[in-house]
């Protein structure tokens, strides 16, 4: 089989907020733009892409039109201090994790979108030698 593109809609009621986050703040392009469903992709590299779906739109199946919860992505940055800067202190968007570094190797914050999802945006670090060992070296 071969995948031409893999890429994660939301579902929620706030289309134009969270596309508009994401171009506003993470330099991503509008691919599609419809009242109920907008695409965006980043030039890479990474590429990336994600989208957004209006949770009532008749093609999210009626069961499911909740709006995202429980989801975390990560963005990795090469100097996540000064994403923490460009963002919060000067960009003024509310944390919900201060920035900090984690023993498993990571120097990280988290801010939500406003889709509910949460973006850690993370810098890797060396590991503490408790977790050193978990990586596979790939």
């Amino acid at each position: 089989m071969q995948i031409d593109s893999f890429y994660p809609v939301f579902i929620t009621d706030r289309v134009d907020e969270a596309s508009a986050f994401y171009v506003e703040k993470f330099d991503f392009q509008v691919t599609f733009s419809a009242d109920w469903y907008v695409s965006l992709r980043r030039p890479g590299p990474p590429a990336a892409e994600i989208a957004f779906v209006d949770s009532t739109h008749p093609t999210v199946p009626e069961a499911y039109r909740r709006t995202v919860t429980g989801l975390l992505i990560n963005i990795e940055v090469d100097d996540v201090d000064a994403q923490w800067q460009r963002l919060v202190v000067d960009g003024g968007l509310t944390p919900v994790l201060d920035i900090r570094s984690e023993d498993f190797g990571q120097r990280h914050f988290i801010v939500p979108d406003p889709a509910g999802v949460l973006v850690d945006i993370m810098t890797e670090i060396p590991p503490a030698p408790a977790f050193a060992e978990a990586f596979s070296g790939q």
